[in-house]
């Protein structure tokens, strides 16, 4: 087994040494990790300043509601109407359509349709504001939203604890990330099968700290969501010959740095093979889900796919005859954020690389030439395409 780590970990720091040692991209990648590892650095600092900020904010409301439990003073009808709202918008699904009024004696009048199964938690959680003596209960209650306008839509309410939450607090996030660090350490220090299952267990909560993600996109379990983003440019060109010339995907290899092929397979489909972490190609096929001329295209990729995406291209004429293109896409790169962190570290970084993709392209529309490759691409190459 010591063997194995050892191999293992000399193959992995040879290949890395010979990454960033090549003579002519080595001193690019070098300084690509720099900038990276500086800018995480950053990141670090802001989020450990928003926890502190998360603590004092916690101190502050925790001492300020042990002053109204001992408190003998009456809580003013302004604020418990503002805090009853504020329960209300955690309990129901349609809050807006409940009128809250503060009576004396610290009593909170409810009245306006509400449905069945949400009274209880409704009454519940107005009950349980500091301040709060009586709940007299006028609601109008319907076990079906039917035709009642104030309870069509809405969103049902779910009442989680914040480690369920998708989204973590920064002082829960700071938290998490030194119990896991603590735990990590004494894992890799005890070895067994006892330490392989700890220093999994704390990895993945290190990982769901650091990341702020659930455990699906941490691992990239199914789902397109992992990494998303909206890009946007402004092209002088009409919006005619933007459109076609985006929509003819073989193009793309010849001026985005990040694509190695995008082969037409009829139907709609195409394979697309990008470049990966060190240079390994990474391989998918997609399907065009919408495709109206001059205004909109869709794809995503098909099931079983080595990445899952999905995306959507807008194009907007402009007042000078331009066209704007507005990207929105997500993807699921294999092990999930694993592998995008791994991807951004060696440089390899699809929202980054989209942004000199998209000057390239402006470049080929506007003026006829750009810069891809180490050489000069011109438009008139890819009319023979």
């Amino acid at each position: 087994m010591n063997i194995a780590k050892v191999a293992l970990g000399s193959f992995a720091a040879g290949a890395t040494l010979m990454y960033f040692s090549d003579p002519n991209r080595g001193k690019r990648r070098r300084v690509i990790v720099r900038d990276k590892v500086n800018a995480g650095l950053r990141d670090v600092a802001r989020e450990l300043d928003k926890a502190g900020r998360d603590l004092r904010n916690r101190s502050h409301g925790l001492a300020s509601a042990a002053r109204s439990l001992v408190s003998r003073g009456e809580t003013d009808d302004v604020v418990l109407v503002e805090r009853a709202r504020s329960a209300i918008g955690r309990a129901v699904s349609h809050p807006h359509a409940i009128s809250v009024t503060a009576e004396p004696g610290g009593r909170i009048l409810l009245t306006g349709p509400v449905l069945a199964d949400e009274v209880s938690e409704l009454l519940r959680c107005v009950q349980s504001i500091g301040g709060v003596k009586e709940v007299v209960n006028r609601l109008d209650v319907h076990r079906e939203p039917g035709t009642m306008a104030l309870l069509q839509g809405g969103r049902r309410r779910q009442t989680r604890s914040e480690l369920a939450q998708e989204c973590w607090t920064p002082a829960l996030r700071v938290g998490a990330a030194a119990v896991a660090g603590i735990a990590l350490a004494g894992s890799t220090r005890r070895g067994g099968f006892a330490g392989l299952i700890g220093t999994a267990a704390s990895g993945a909560l290190l990982a769901r700290a650091v990341a702020n993600r659930g455990m699906r996109d941490i691992f990239g379990i199914g789902g397109t969501r992992t990494v998303e983003f909206n890009k946007s440019i402004h092209i002088l060109a009409p919006v005619e010959e933007v459109f076609e010339f985006w929509s003819r995907f073989e193009n793309f290899p010849r001026f985005m740095s990040h694509l190695k092929e995008v082969r037409d397979l009829g139907g709609g489909r195409s394979h697309w093979v990008a470049e990966g972490p060190g240079g390994i190609g990474i391989s998918w096929d997609a399907e065009i889900t919408e495709f109206r001329k001059n205004e909109r295209l869709a794809w995503r990729s098909v099931i079983g796919s080595g990445v899952n995406t999905e995306g959507v291209v807008k194009f907007f004429k402009g007042p000078d005859s331009g066209t704007t293109v507005s990207i929105h896409m997500s993807y699921c790169p294999p092990a999930g954020v694993f592998g995008h962190g791994v991807a951004w570290l060696f440089g390899s970084d699809p929202k980054s690389d989209m942004d000199d993709d998209l000057v390239r392209l402006k470049s080929l529309l506007e003026i006829g030439k750009t810069r891809a490759h180490g050489a000069t691409v011109w438009r008139e190459e890819f009319a023979q395409v």
